[in-house]
């Protein structure tokens, strides 16, 4: 199947998966190469900073919504979210395509108030093969991401990649199991093999246990009020917050 201009295969996965392209309706947003750039801006209150500031906007709204006790919590959370539609879309793309959208950062415009699938427009359609997968959402995306989050909030380097390892973790399963409902195994394999390349890269090789798949580092969702523990987490029981 051949990537058509608006990516309509995605849209049978699921919104998470989902990816508006062209212009959004509403007006220009800043694009994601934008936002891994942009300086910090402390306006919480002025309805600009979205645009100025989209990292610290994000944050600010997930500490808000779930009443992080730090703001390395909410850093956290935000990163997983974002990280987790991207590794969707791209997967999701390459499972049924056999192709992936170019991705790049200043082709993805973001809203960061939104949610998906409206919070990420692609502005141009390129087909890219299937194996570029890795370059365009790890080099593309998790490399100035994670930089900036640890340049501005002091952020874990092994917490961010353990974030994407198991945001990828979860499209994979995600897709294995739509495939099993539709009597798709080619898109299951297909998911498989790329996400084993994947994880054979230095960054995501040691972010999951090889048999049980849980992570090695936490994302800190334990220290959101009533929290608990995410399905892979390196925990048994939620540590002690003294």
């Amino acid at each position: 199947m051949a990537l058509d201009t608006d990516l309509t295969a995605l849209r049978a996965l699921g919104g998470f998966f989902a990816l508006r392209t062209g212009e959004p309706p509403y007006g220009p947003l800043p694009t994601l190469a934008q936002a891994y750039t942009a300086r910090h801006t402390e306006a919480e209150g002025d309805p600009r900073a979205a645009f100025a500031d989209p990292v610290g906007f994000r944050v600010r709204k997930v500490a808000g919504s779930v009443r992080a006790p730090e703001t390395r919590v909410a850093v956290s959370l935000a990163h997983q979210g974002l990280v987790a539609r991207l590794w969707a879309v791209a997967l999701g793309s390459a499972a049924l395509y056999d192709q992936v959208p170019d991705l790049a950062p200043e082709l993805l415009r973001w809203d960061p108030d939104g949610a998906a699938p409206d919070e990420l427009w692609l502005t141009e359609v390129r087909a890219l093969p299937a194996d570029a997968i890795g370059e365009v959402v790890r080099e593309g995306h998790l490399a100035p991401l994670a930089a900036a989050l640890r340049e501005r909030f002091r952020m874990s380097e092994r917490l961010l990649w353990g974030n994407a390892g198991s945001a990828l973790m979860g499209a994979v399963r995600q897709l294995e199991r739509w495939a099993a409902a539709g009597g798709r195994p080619e898109v299951r394999d297909r998911a498989r093999g790329l996400a084993a390349d994947l994880f054979a890269h230095p960054g995501l090789s040691d972010t999951l246990g090889p048999v049980t798949l849980r992570r090695r580092s936490c994302c800190l969702y334990y220290r959101v009020p009533g929290g608990g523990l995410c399905g892979d987490c390196c925990f048994d029981r939620p540590p002690s917050r003294d």
